[in-house]
């Protein structure tokens, strides 16, 4: 699992944001895009690119898109 991939697959869930504005320290919940619909889009890619669980709170104990990455590249390590 590599940060860049991580960043794109999370990038695809916007629609009207410029993917390359998004980066590892983009603090996603600024984003004006960001919204709670977003943020179940991201839990269900995590579920599915990565086969992680992740919880509602991980996203609002997280600031940063990196700060995602770190959790889910923690728990597939885990497996």
């Amino acid at each position: 699992m590599r940060l860049d991939e991580f960043i794109e697959n999370f990038a695809d869930l916007f629609d009207e944001t410029d993917p390359d504005t998004i980066q590892a320290t983009t603090r996603f919940k600024n984003l004006e895009e960001w919204s709670s619909l977003v943020a179940l889009s991201v839990i269900a890619m995590i579920d599915e690119e990565y086969d992680v669980e992740f919880r509602g709170d991980d996203i609002r104990n997280s600031n940063t898109v990196e700060d995602l990455y770190n959790i889910v590249k923690e728990r597939v390590e885990i497996e």
